[in-house]
């Protein structure tokens, strides 16, 4: 998997399916012309003409355009606010649909496609729908550097999203929000990321394959290789 440095936007067609796969970033798929099927984590739904899906970093996907085809306008993304987005695709955004239909023309003209990209990104977010409010800078800090480190030394247990926001003194869902909102990711994507970000540390390091599977807690050294070639 790999994570963009910045935004890419992309016209797309999409036909058969290509297998299911995963990001480490956000992926914003705006339809334009025909249905594209999607499944992400197990679930289906369709994107036709003015209708949108964000697939969230590590959620395993797949697409599949039956008949003629489907068109996307796509945006692959590392911005942390798209979190917001994932759970809530807008039912009827009209302006959602009228700044896709006009980036993707844009990106059609080699003269006007730059401009697309340097300003469809905040667009896009700005016409998905207006930001939550403002946190409560009351509430507690997670110190992610140090809860990281916690998990680090802990490989070899079954960490869930529990133990993580027990260690942060707060609620299951309340550490899974917190874990989207400020991170970008899933409690358990962020996990799983700090894990493999070790295993590629210690593979760089010279380690071998079996020592540095048993280190990071994946379950085989065959495990461990799906990971990192993923």
């Amino acid at each position: 998997m790999h994570t963009p440095a910045t935004h890419t936007l992309a016209l797309r067609d999409y036909g058969s399916s290509r297998g299911s796969h995963a990001h480490d970033h956000f992926q914003v798929l705006i339809g334009i012309d025909g249905v594209l099927e999607i499944e992400v984590e197990g679930r289906g739904a369709g994107i036709g003409a003015g209708e949108a899906q964000v697939v969230a970093p590590g959620d395993r996907h797949d697409f599949e355009a039956r008949g003629h085809g489907s068109v996307c306008l796509v945006l692959d993304t590392p911005h942390p606010l798209w979190a917001r987005c994932v759970e809530r695709a807008p039912d009827h955004a009209p302006q959602l649909h009228a700044l896709a239909r006009y980036l993707a023309h844009c990106m059609k003209q080699p003269a006007h496609a730059a401009l697309a990209l340097q300003h469809g990104p905040a667009l896009l977010l700005e016409a998905w729908g207006p930001a939550p409010p403002p946190s409560d800078t009351r509430r507690r800090r997670i110190d992610w550097p140090a809860l990281a480190a916690w998990a680090r030394v802990r490989w070899h247990e079954p960490l869930t999203v529990a133990d993580l926001a027990d260690v942060a003194c707060l609620s299951p869902s309340q550490f899974a929000q917190r874990c989207r909102d400020e991170q970008g990711m899933s409690a358990m994507h962020w996990l799983r990321t700090l894990r493999l970000a070790h295993a590629r540390e210690l593979r760089l390091e010279g380690m071998g394959v079996a020592e540095t599977a048993r280190r990071t807690g994946y379950r085989s050294p065959s495990a461990l290789t799906a990971a990192l070639r993923r």
